[in-house]
């Protein structure tokens, strides 16, 4: 058992896993307290190296590409603070810091892990259901489908439509941007039907624009992930965005419809829709909506109903 323990954290290698915990002191960032544990398989891993500096020293792990949904729904997008598979470690550790990275890579040619792409996920990702609020929302994943409820700070447009509920067989991909302080975030929800919408991020029925607390705002980078974990791997995709499951699974089910919108079974879903488009031709005579955005909201709005 090779193993490092530290302020920022703490690495376990037996041969086979890395196990990868957080430390609880208050300098970790709270996305990787909130994640919590991970256990990587050696498989999973391209290398791993311990940069020594002046007054403390970083190991990092490198996956292989395509072998952990986190990795695949930040795009290399988390701040380096929050990134679980970096580890701060002070100077009179750095000799232990290099036994553990020496060990991992021992391990690595031994068993001549390849460092190519991996044909499927290596890793699970968060467990659900996962619920985070964050400034435009919460966002809600229970392993099936994804739900946003819109807080009051929310833009009018999206309030107008009401709740999003969306069915993961419906989704394309999940787009995220981290809210970094200086620029607004997002985490946007790509359907078959909006695949193509250009709506900004603020005003996107399918997407919250994170511009709050970007220490509560990086938290939806747990739902990105666990969405991501669910879709079809990327290697199942050709260079134009062809499924390549689906050609193999002619069985697969066919996606069921999302409902786009969750009103309470006693609300009257007439007096509902003519209520909502009123208000949208409200904020598209008061110019808050262009003419395309007022087309598109709309057929959203219509869509749920």
């Amino acid at each position: 058992m090779a193993e490092i323990i530290q302020r920022d954290g703490a690495w376990a290698f037996d041969g086979t896993t890395v196990r990868i915990t957080p430390g609880l002191h208050r300098s970790v960032p709270l996305f990787r307290q909130t994640y919590g544990e991970i256990a990587v398989p050696l498989e999973a891993v391209a290398g791993i190296v311990y940069e020594p500096e002046r007054k403390r020293g970083r190991l990092r792990l490198r996956l292989r590409e395509g072998a952990d949904p986190l990795l695949q729904a930040t795009g290399g997008r988390l701040p380096d603070t929050a990134d679980p598979y970096r580890l701060v470690v002070d100077m009179d550790a750095s000799g232990i810091a290099e036994y553990v990275a020496e060990e991992i890579r021992h391990a690595l040619l031994l068993d001549q892990i390849p460092k190519e792409p991996t044909k499927a996920y290596l890793l699970p990702g968060p467990p659900v259901p996962v619920s985070v609020r964050s400034s435009d929302g919460t966002v809600s994943f229970d392993g099936t489908q994804v739900r946003i409820d819109w807080a009051d700070t929310a833009d009018r447009v999206k309030r107008a439509t009401g709740p999003r509920v969306v069915h993961v067989c419906d989704l394309v991909q999940v787009e995220w941007l981290p809210n970094t302080g200086h620029e607004d975030g997002l985490l946007r929800f790509v359907t078959r039907e909006t695949v193509f919408a250009k709506l900004p991020p603020e005003k996107d029925p399918y997407a919250l624009d994170l511009w709050g607390s970007s220490r509560r705002d990086l938290l939806t980078a747990l739902v990105a992930t666990a969405v991501t974990a669910r879709l079809p791997h990327p290697s199942t995709r050709t260079a134009d965005g062809h499924d390549r499951y689906a050609d193999h699974h002619p069985d697969r089910p066919a996606p069921a419809p999302a409902p786009a919108s969750a009103v309470p079974p006693q609300a009257d879903h007439h007096d509902v829709l003519l209520r909502r488009l009123r208000e949208l031709g409200e904020l598209h005579r008061d110019g808050v909506l262009t003419d395309e955005e007022f087309a598109r909201t709309k057929a959203v709005v219509l869509r749920g109903f």
